[in-house]
């Protein structure tokens, strides 16, 4: 049986970014393992390096937020299509249309694997192994979780653990929905 808790803006911690740029607030995370965050880009800049760290991102307030790369551009045009990319890439932000948010999750790729989505009303997903997060980042949402719902209201997440073989239905609304999965040794 999976167990649920309601993750408030009460209990989450704001964090300095490493290159003191700005602030990061943490909805969930598990010390420097993994973090999943909603954070306010409000100015052009370079972001941080977590090398040996994944990284997945969504744009979720704004739009026209462009990181670019060495290799080229990772394009954060348009909300809700998350984007993964190596904690060790050199990334300057480039903001087209003004300050942005954006929903973060990062982990140790030698210890965790991660997966980002969007689910939006009427969508199912049978979650896997690990520790999963559904945060609602505006409005409000009915997650429905084998058989029992759970609402959230904007910037509230759910916290599912135990949650393998669960069947998400998302009722109401849209949610981000992170997954942690801890790599074999």
């Amino acid at each position: 049986m999976s167990r649920v808790t309601t993750l408030s803006p009460a209990d989450y911690r704001r964090i300095p970014w490493k290159n003191g740029g700005g602030v990061t607030v943490d909805i969930a995370f598990d010390g420097d393992v993994w973090r999943f965050s909603r954070t306010p880009i409000t100015a052009a800049g370079a972001f941080s390096d977590y090398t040996g760290y994944d990284r997945l991102q969504v744009l979720i307030v704004g739009s026209g937020l462009v990181l670019e790369t060495p290799d080229g551009e990772i394009d954060l045009r348009q909300p809700f299509r998350p984007v993964r990319f190596a904690g060790e890439t050199p990334i300057a932000s480039r903001l087209e249309a003004g300050p942005v948010e954006v929903v973060n999750l990062l982990g140790d790729r030698a210890r965790v694997r991660l997966d980002l989505a969007v689910m939006i009303a009427g969508d199912t997903q049978r979650l896997g192994a690990g520790l999963h997060l559904a945060y609602c980042p505006a409005g409000q949402s009915v997650l429905r979780l084998s058989g029992k719902d759970h609402e959230l209201a904007a910037d509230e997440a759910l916290r599912i653990e135990h949650g393998e073989g669960a069947l998400a239905t998302l009722v109401a609304g849209q949610v981000i929905r992170g997954s942690v999965t801890c790599v074999s040794r």
